[in-house]
């Protein structure tokens, strides 16, 4: 099995940071299992590969790669309001 997630930023600066934000994810992927994060430009792109048989722990796989993104995104939020503060 596998599935590209793709998802596009505004600038290149906001892709990188969730690319790195979410990459350490890639570390420890149990056998079988394969995550691979990167960005280029605007987009990043997450490819998860699994080769066992087992949907359900695929399905897991993404949503929590998902999850993580979306944690990321709102600390991008928090980033910019911050900024507008000070």
């Amino acid at each position: 099995m596998e599935a590209e997630i793709k998802l596009e930023y505004g600038t290149s600066k906001e892709a990188k940071a969730v690319s790195e934000a979410i990459s350490p994810d890639n570390i420890d992927a149990p056998a079988g299992l394969s995550i691979q994060t990167f960005y280029s430009r605007n987009t990043v792109t997450t490819i998860v590969r699994y080769g066992e048989d087992n949907v359900m722990t695929f399905l897991s796989t993404i949503d929590d790669v998902l999850r993580c993104v979306s944690t990321a995104e709102k600390a991008l939020i928090s980033a910019k309001k911050a900024e507008q503060i000070s």
